[in-house]
């Protein structure tokens, strides 16, 4: 595990290098590029947040919803903010919504099974998506210091 730190470590370095080795301009555009790329993943971190929120909040609810009687009166969100008082007909059979208007009728256990299967889905991708920002981070943050020396060395002493 040392090794591949050392190795992380040197190309960055290297990096660092080809960095000094560049115009202004294309320090400039390479540091701008980056911080899009950052803002971008950043954006896409987000949602990702908030679909494994809401999927947590699904399963939290199917679970809620399986320990409640056949017949029992609840409420039933139509919308974030419209409920309508309804009666459980079937606690055994849920519909899952899997996305642009399409539903899916599974049982309880399948459908708290895929709400877990996406979540987890969700999670493996924001791991992926968090180390390719810290990254391009990096990157961006080298950029501005490398711009930032030259700069200082093109200025005037005071």
């Amino acid at each position: 595990m040392a090794s591949s730190k050392g190795g992380a470590a040197s190309s960055t370095a290297s990096a660092a290098t080809e960095m000094e080795k560049m115009s202004l301009e294309e320090l400039k555009v390479l540091k701008e590029q980056a911080d899009i790329e950052v803002n971008l993943l950043q954006d896409s971190l987000n949602n990702i947040r908030t679909a494994t929120s809401r999927l947590q909040t699904a399963a939290t609810a199917l679970q809620d919803l399986s320990l409640r009687p056949q017949g029992h009166k609840m409420l039933v969100p139509l919308t974030a903010s419209l409920y309508v008082p309804g009666i459980l007909d079937d606690s055994d059979n849920v519909l899952i919504d899997i996305g642009t208007g399409y539903f899916v009728e599974k049982t309880m256990s399948q459908g708290k099974d895929y709400c877990d299967r996406k979540i987890n889905l969700l999670k493996s991708n924001f791991d992926q998506l968090f180390e390719l920002a810290s990254k391009k981070k990096n990157v961006a943050d080298e950029a501005g210091i490398v711009l930032q020396a030259k700069l200082k060395q093109l200025s005037p002493a005071s």
